[in-house]
């Protein structure tokens, strides 16, 4: 091992410099207004998910049927009630990915963008048992700047699913309601973002988990998962000071061909003025997961209060913002209250789902208005567009995006399209305002 680090030497002392730069200009990059990275949604054409032989309404539904099964992980009560070949991809569930390099020379990966989950993890050589992947398995032996973490070390210990190995290195286990697992050593290493200005932004020393026994229904068009969440090992928070507890994200309509795109740093805050709603963030049962409270829904003029205490949140009304479900998930009294009073107010008769998904559908040519939904959190209140709850499935049918479930309530992503929603974990809120994100 030593003639192997004394022959790559000349090399890692050259790319030490290009890595100062690098750093240097993540600082100032942060401190000068932030930097934002495309968000891939996995339906898109720059996706590797992307069948060009399916219907847009075809790529709807299979989001729909994502989202249904990504209650497993945060609700171990829940059923799907869905016969669906998708029924088990629940590991690699989320709806946007994001490209990021690891290691010096930085080794792309494409992992799932998501904010409920906090450890960035990718597979990694030598493999135990790895699950097959279409792109190169990261190499920690080719990395200059790798290193594995200690048992007793800050981040080790952060972590709920941690060992200590015979040689004191930090070991971790990541499960999913799958009976999809990565286990492997906790490491640090630099993480590059390729940065929409085009200029890189390295980060040093970042905490990830190096996959050497993964398996499960990982798709092989992936290579890992890039933790949002609010842990202490989240991206997010492992960027800390330099962007200032601060990231946002604007995501376009579901049809739409612009890209989505995340922000962080001073770029990533939401500037207060006229039509900005911030609501608080608050304490669940989780440290990784983006609660807030939802007070009321309201149909029009009629108030319905939203009473829920869930299993994962202290206060009632607690709900959370997931960037990784398509539905909007409530419980199932507040859900039927909700579509009651939708359906009150449309002339025109329900008719069944083809798909078998949604709750509340209709023939999309007959229904001549739909209602005004407002969302009313603590702090403000948030009207929504017709596009971000009533959706066309098929040319002739119209649905809802409210489902309900039992357990954890969930703020799917189409009712935060063309919001520009920014997240200040320092300051503890969230805040909406109402945003063309193909312009963003």
């Amino acid at each position: 091992m030593a003639a192997f680090v004394s022959c790559r030497s000349l090399f890692s002392l050259a790319f030490a410099v290009s890595l100062s730069f690098l750093f240097l200009l993540s600082i100032i990059e942060a401190r000068n207004g932030g930097y934002s990275i495309e968000l891939i949604h996995r339906d898109s054409p720059k996706s590797p998910f992307y069948n060009p032989n399916e219907t847009p309404y075809q790529r709807l539904a299979n989001a729909f049927r994502r989202s249904i099964n990504r209650r497993h992980r945060f609700d171990p009560t829940f059923v799907s009630q869905i016969n669906s070949p998708q029924a088990g991809i629940i590991s690699n569930d989320g709806d946007y990915l994001m490209n990021i390099s690891i290691g010096t020379p930085p080794v792309e990966i494409l992992a799932v963008a998501d904010t409920g989950s906090d450890l960035i993890w990718t597979q990694c050589k030598p493999c135990i048992q790895c699950y097959k992947q279409e792109a190169p398995v990261f190499d920690p032996e080719h990395s200059s700047t790798y290193e594995d973490l200690l048992c007793f070390s800050r981040q080790c210990s952060s972590l709920p699913e941690t060992s200590c190995s015979d040689d004191f290195k930090c070991s971790y286990e990541s499960f999913y309601k799958d009976n999809s697992f990565s286990k492997g050593s906790l490491a640090a290493d630099t993480v590059t973002l390729d940065s929409t200005s085009g200029q890189p932004v390295a980060l040093p020393d970042t905490t990830f988990g190096c996959g050497h026994n993964n398996s499960g229904n990982f798709d092989p068009r992936t290579t890992g998962v890039i933790g949002l969440g609010r842990g202490p090992v989240s991206l997010i928070s492992q960027m800390g000071n330099s962007i200032g507890g601060k990231f946002s994200y604007c995501l376009t309509p579901f049809f739409s061909e612009h890209p989505s795109k995340i922000k962080f740093g001073r770029d990533g805050t939401v500037p207060p003025g006229p039509g900005v709603v911030s609501t608080p963030l608050i304490s669940g049962d989780s440290n990784t997961f983006y609660f807030v409270k939802l007070e009321a829904i309201s149909v029009s003029q009629q108030r319905i209060v939203f009473n829920d205490i869930s299993s994962y949140g202290n206060e009632a009304g607690t709900i959370m913002i997931d960037s990784g479900s398509t539905l909007t998930f409530l419980p199932q009294e507040y859900n039927s209250l909700l579509l009651i009073g939708i359906a009150s107010l449309i002339e025109e008769d329900p008719i069944p789902d083809p798909d078998h998904i949604h709750d509340l559908c209709y023939n999309y040519s007959s229904v001549r208005e739909v209602p005004e939904i407002t969302l009313h959190f603590s702090g403000g209140d948030l009207k929504l567009n017709i596009f971000n709850y009533y959706i066309r499935t098929r040319e002739e049918v119209a649905c809802f995006v409210f489902k309900g479930s039992d357990g954890l309530p969930l703020y799917g992503n189409l009712m935060q399209a063309n919001f520009l929603i920014g997240y200040d974990t320092q300051g503890q809120t969230v805040s909406f305002k109402q945003t063309d994100c193909s312009r963003e």
